[in-house]
């Protein structure tokens, strides 16, 4: 008997649906039965690495590793390095995959095939919540990805807090679909752990496309909940195409604007909520955008302001940690968000940051997209130049930095500027700072060469 025991799931009957695979509903009898057929196959090691792409697999292999007492791993990338450094840390790890191509070079077992008899007659797994369950880890958006250790507990807690203040009721399950992967931080919570938690249905599919997000959605029954960030939102509200029926959006792993937070709910006909966590903490907070700019914090979880920053704290996270972000504390459990500490830079004295910089270059007239970053190197003992790439096909550079010279002080001009067709955004809309060094290490060996 475990010490703490968490039911692995909140639904009760067997034949609650659990998922949507291509529009036909899962029950929690056949998931369970396919939970125990693929921890049968699965080889003696301590560590595996879930990269399968369909989101009901995942969700399968995820719990097939917890109930096997075994530690998913879930690298923000799919690279040859990250699965160098996976093997530093786990020598006994395995893959499992959907996946033809191998991207991690780690030894590998395919998701198996076939169908499995629904006659699943067990209980619930119920697992020990001060069990550690999965390292996840960051993005690599501010340098080498750092693997996070959560145990059942913490993530449970975690998702369990979001759940009641989106309102989601096991009474009237929604379905969820997200186009975000679900090895993200993000798209683990609210896709996968807070279906679970929440008694609700999630979609085995990840639409990226406005066409695909729309026909995946009716395909779903109401009430629906769209998982989604704020790149995917704007190139689905640039589409214009007819949206079918959504009763709430759910945005995250970057800023979003109050006026697209506006736009979405008039298009959407639904109210849209933004959630505040990182990798290290999980979810902590959400708000409304449209309506408020300060965040609610997740019942039992506190801030306190401190020299070295602002600790988070309470609920899921015990002890906690130092956010990465800068905060300003409100009234009871709220907080304004003023920007990551990693983005604050000082270049001949005068201060900025990235995320306002980002901001100003990304609202020119004929940017599709663009962002600010440090160099790799920096001068010693001179002046460190900024880089920015952009996005802009109808523009030159000139154009551009003239634009942007009405927009912010000349000493935070890029250089060099480097045009491409897109940005190296992840699957998440993120942007690893490692891509965007190799971005500007391609630009210098092309004009040296040039």
């Amino acid at each position: 008997m475990t010490a703490n025991p968490i039911p692995l799931l909140a639904h009760r009957d067997l034949d609650d649906v659990v998922a949507y695979r291509a529009g036909a509903a899962v029950t929690l009898r056949h998931f369970l039965a396919d939970i125990e057929r693929v921890a049968r196959l699965l080889p003696d090691s301590r560590f595996m690495v879930n990269t399968c792409v369909d989101r009901y697999r995942f969700a399968v292999a995820l719990a097939a590793a917890i109930v096997s007492g075994r530690i998913c791993l879930l690298p923000a990338a799919l690279t040859a390095e990250n699965g160098r450094q996976l093997r530093r840390l786990a020598p006994d790890v395995i893959c499992l995959s959907d996946e033809t191509e191998d991207r991690l070079g780690l030894p590998r077992l395919a998701y198996p095939d076939g169908e499995v008899a629904a006659d699943w007659q067990g209980p619930i797994p119920q697992i020990d919540g001060a069990r550690e369950v999965a390292w996840v880890f960051t993005s690599g958006s501010t340098g080498e990805p750092q693997p996070h250790r959560k145990t059942w507990d913490m993530l449970v807690q975690g998702v369990r807090g979001g759940a009641d203040l989106l309102g989601l009721d096991a009474a009237r399950p929604h379905a969820i679909i997200g186009t975000v992967p679900a090895q993200h931080m993000f798209g683990f919570e609210t896709t996968v752990l807070m279906a679970w938690q929440a008694g609700a249905a999630f979609s085995a599919e990840r639409p990226f496309f406005p066409a695909d997000i729309c026909r995946q959605l009716d395909a779903l029954p109401r009430p629906r909940l769209l998982v989604i960030t704020p790149f995917h939102l704007r190139a689905l509200l640039d589409a214009g195409l007819p949206l079918p029926a959504v009763d709430l959006v759910l945005s995250a792993t970057a800023p979003l604007s109050q006026a697209l937070a506006r736009e979405a709910e008039a298009v959407c006909r639904a109210p849209l909520l933004e959630i505040y966590g990182s990798t290290e903490t999980g979810q902590i907070a959400q708000r409304r955008p449209a309506q408020d700019e300060q965040w609610r914090l997740y019942p039992g979880i506190r801030l306190h302001e401190l020299d070295s920053g602002t600790r988070v704290s309470g609920a899921h996270l015990g002890q906690g940690c130092i956010l990465n972000d800068r905060v300003r504390l409100g009234d009871d459990d709220r907080f304004l968000l003023l920007g990551r500490n990693a983005d604050l830079i000082n270049i001949a004295g005068k201060r900025n940051s990235l995320a306002y910089l980002d901001q100003q270059l990304r609202t020119i007239p004929g940017v599709l997209d663009g962002a600010f970053f440090m160099p790799q190197n920096e001068v010693p003992d001179g002046v460190t130049r900024l880089t920015a790439v952009v996005a802009a096909p109808g523009l030159d550079a000139a154009a551009v930095l003239a634009a942007l010279r009405q927009r912010i002080d000349p000493v935070f001009l890029p250089r060099p500027l480097i045009f491409v067709a897109a940005l190296p955004r992840n699957a998440s809309g993120k942007l690893p700072l490692a891509a965007l060094w190799a971005l500007a290490a391609t630009a210098r060996a092309e004009e040296h060469a040039g």
